[in-house]
């Protein structure tokens, strides 16, 4: 009866150290799994992603920037974009801080993100017509990327005046011109 007990409580240990050896393995192979996907995901640009501009009909004076990833790799969308209004601007659209997201844009492959753009308002001051915008996407720093991606815009110029804003960064178009 002894040996019976003696080899079971042996037996029971052994098949506990190999479960908990088991899920330490497990909980260390989802560890790397996870670091490897966010060391996979980068920060988007416009060496890998597709941009346009599109006048939308509502709300008024208001146009819609779309960022779609063309890339391999997921990329973050941070903050929102520096928008340049026309090629003599002095100084990017203010970003609209009302719009700030609970978390970063992370697209996928073949994802997009979308930025609402106030071109105008009674309230501003000043204006011209540009007839292109400028984008540079930030890091996660808020610093500009390296590269600037130029846009036509359409009907062959929009008129900006001291108002313009540009919303962050949002995972639909409606939302992004909501504000």
């Amino acid at each position: 009866m002894r040996i019976a007990s003696r080899f079971t409580a042996r037996v029971t240990s052994s098949v506990v150290v190999a479960g908990a050896l088991a899920l330490v393995g497990v909980q260390a192979a989802g560890a790397t799994a996870s670091a490897a996907t966010k060391a996979s995901t980068v920060t988007c640009t416009s060496a890998n992603t597709k941009l346009t501009v599109t006048e939308v009909s509502r709300p008024i004076n208001h146009l819609l920037l779309k960022a779609t990833n063309t890339g391999t790799a997921a990329c973050n969308a941070y903050y929102a974009p520096f928008l340049r209004a026309g090629a003599d601007a002095q100084a990017p659209l203010a970003w609209a801080e009302e719009t700030k997201p609970q978390a970063v844009m992370t697209l996928k492959p073949g994802e997009s993100a979308y930025a609402g753009i106030l071109t105008y308002s009674p309230d501003g001051e000043g204006g011209s017509t540009a007839k292109t915008l400028g984008v540079l996407f930030t890091d996660k720093k808020a610093a500009s990327t390296a590269k600037e991606k130029t846009l036509n815009l359409p009907n062959g110029g929009v008129f900006f005046n001291s108002a313009a804003a540009v919303t962050y960064w949002q995972d639909d178009a409606a939302d992004a011109l909501a504000w």
